[in-house]
């Protein structure tokens, strides 16, 4: 099962009051492992970054003057993504600005039922508790002394490992019809190809126990 750990950061808070995308960061799991295969890139949002999001992810205005816009990755960031599971912590936030480009880009909206949220699992499992990344990390014991600033590749990669976790999957996890069989077979095998040597005792030797035996019996008895 492949599926797309995802972060994003933005010129500000809301879509609604214009703010846009300014980077994007993927990582592919296959069955819970990271591959090779990663997608990133920063973008011109076309307007100014907020003051409060300069101090989160430390993009400047000029930085950014001369990346990438977003309907420039498009088709590329959509192949990325294209029939996996994205992992996303407050999936709500990151959401609602990728599908505002991807709708000023003429392009398909990703669909929520696509989408799993860490932070409602964290929600559920720790009712009343922090559930920030930061916090979780610290639940989990990840170390994410990497994270002067929010980026989007080293909060996925936080993310991943916070994820496994909470989900109990302390490793990939196996098919546990396959294991079982696999077990039983080779536990078949090793009874099969087992043996010993029998090493049956003599005449003389059965007449001697068998006298022992009388011997055992006279003096328990009588």
């Amino acid at each position: 099962m492949k599926e797309v750990v995802l972060d994003t950061e933005t010129t500000g808070l809301s879509v609604k009051d214009g703010h846009r995308i300014v980077e994007i960061g993927c990582i592919e799991l296959d069955n819970l492992v990271i591959t090779q295969k990663k997608f990133h890139c920063y973008l011109n949002p076309e307007r100014k970054v907020s003051e409060k999001a300069l101090e989160v992810h430390g993009y400047t205005d000029k930085f950014l003057s001369d990346k990438k816009k977003f309907v420039e990755v498009a088709d590329e960031f959509l192949s990325f993504i294209n029939k996996k599971k994205l992992i996303i912590h407050n999936a709500e936030f990151d959401i609602s600005h990728l599908n505002n480009e991807l709708q000023i880009a003429g392009k398909k909206k990703i669909d929520k039922e696509q989408v799993v949220d860490t932070l409602e699992i964290a929600r559920d499992k720790f009712p009343g508790s922090q559930i920030s990344l930061d916090a979780l990390c610290k639940r989990y014991r990840i170390d994410n002394s990497k994270r002067k600033k929010h980026t989007a590749l080293i909060d996925c990669e936080l993310l991943t490992k916070v994820y496994i976790n909470l989900i109990d999957q302390k490793e990939p996890s196996l098919d546990f019809a396959t294991s079982h069989q696999e077990s039983k077979y080779v536990t078949l095998n090793q009874i099969k190809n087992y043996s010993k040597k029998i090493i049956k005792p003599t005449s003389e030797e059965l007449s001697l126990h068998k006298e022992f035996l009388k011997n055992s019996l006279k003096k328990n008895y009588f």
